[in-house]
């Protein structure tokens, strides 16, 4: 099979729906030719992933505008790492509504295949849509993916006089005190001899590994308690949610058994009229039956 041909074949495995994944993998596996091992390798989207894949393939403006807003988030905080001006707050905000766009978009469909979305299911959409653009091809996500925290910065150059986290800030104190100490003078006691392409009255810069590692330890510390925190508020907000949507659930649930009250009710006295009203009917009957019986006896009498 032509290369382009089975790239637009796996495509079409990733629009499918989840059920019918693995046997169209397999059929293709077989007709694939040399490319048969890497198709069997495929993986079928957990249903938060799929929900992701079908934004791209149905709703491509949807998924276009998110990862705009993602890039155009990450170009703000390179902007100001490194020293330039930047609306970060109008940035995330723009990504938030970028994804937040993405989230309805992706439980319509999973509502529209006959998938009802679980907490834990809508939970997973939000932080793979968060964590766009993924490592995989857009569209074929195979797994639900967690949104960086500050290793997403990784490679961006920090200008100086730029603030940062506070475990971040320490360790960039750290290792800049460790590049202004001079190394340890040698046996002799004089001090090592500078470099001699260096200007007359300025030392080599030196840094001490030690210092350097401790920096990068620092700095991984900031970058896993950002993570946690991110992590932690995202929990908090989606607890915060369900208990909403629950306390909503109950309170409907509330008006419904008192309507049905109230129709009980009423139905009730209903029931007490026609029974009142059935009884004098009877009653009613039952006076004319027995003056009919008089009346009766009477003619019998009067035939004697």
């Amino acid at each position: 099979m032509a290369a382009r041909r089975l790239d637009a074949e796996i495509d079409r495995l990733y629009q499918l729906p989840p059920g019918e994944f693995t046997a169209a993998r397999n059929a293709l596996a077989k007709t694939a030719g040399a490319g048969a091992a890497a198709v069997k390798q495929l993986v079928k989207p957990p249903i938060a992933a799929w929900a992701v894949n079908q934004v791209y393939w149905q709703q491509r403006d949807v998924c276009d505008a998110l990862i705009r807003a993602a890039k155009e988030l990450r170009q703000t905080h390179k902007a100001i790492l490194s020293g330039k001006s930047g609306d970060l707050r109008a940035a995330g905000k723009a990504h938030e509504a970028a994804v937040e766009a993405a989230l309805k978009a992706a439980l319509a469909l999973l509502a529209a295949d006959g998938h009802p979305a679980t907490d834990a299911t809508r939970q997973a959409i939000a932080t793979t849509l968060r964590a766009l653009p993924a490592d995989e091809p857009p569209g074929r996500l195979s797994r639900a993916l967690q949104p960086g925290g500050f290793e997403m910065l990784a490679g961006l150059s920090i200008a100086a006089g730029t603030r940062l986290p506070s475990a971040a800030r320490s360790a960039s104190k750290a290792a800049a005190g460790a590049s202004a100490r001079p190394e340890k003078a040698g046996k002799s006691g004089a001090p090592a001899s500078p470099n001699p392409r260096e200007a007359p009255g300025k030392p080599a810069p030196r840094v001490d590994p030690r210092a350097a590692a401790r920096a990068r330890e620092a700095a991984a510390r900031a970058a896993r308690q950002l993570r946690d925190a991110e992590h932690t508020a995202r929990r908090e907000e989606f607890e915060a949610a369900r208990a909403a949507r629950d306390a909503d659930k109950a309170a409907r649930q509330l008006e419904a058994a008192r309507q049905a009250l109230a129709a009980a009710q009423q139905e009730f006295e209903d029931a007490e009229a026609a029974v009142s009203k059935a009884l004098r009917l009877k009653e009613a009957a039952d006076a004319r039956a027995a003056a009919a019986e008089h009346a009766l006896d009477a003619v019998r009498r009067a035939e004697l």
